[in-house]
């Protein structure tokens, strides 16, 4: 299997993701959670710095369940609001 180069915005999504669970984690040992989470601490380790800038649904449903973060303030966090793209104006057809 031929894995493709991560675009930009995967990247950046990544590195909230990341931080958003070292803040969530706060002074809590990275061993413990990922422990907890069922997820090795290397994965964890590169989740949070952003080597892992897609992982797998299950193990950050896992990682968000211990640190008492829900999806969708996972899922707000990691994406920020899109910018508005300006409307074209419909044109008429003629019949």
């Amino acid at each position: 299997m031929v894995r493709l180069p991560l675009t930009p915005t995967e990247i950046e999504r990544g590195q909230r993701l990341g931080a958003l669970l070292r803040r969530a984690r706060g002074d809590r040992s990275m061993l413990d959670i990922a422990l907890a989470a069922g997820v090795s601490p290397e994965t964890l380790r590169k989740i949070e710095s952003g080597r892992v800038a897609t992982p797998a649904f299950p193990t950050i449903a896992a990682i968000a369940d211990i640190l008492g973060l829900s999806l969708d303030e996972v899922w707000t966090e990691i994406n920020p609001p899109a910018k508005p793209t300006p409307r074209r104006s419909r044109e008429r057809l003629a019949s």
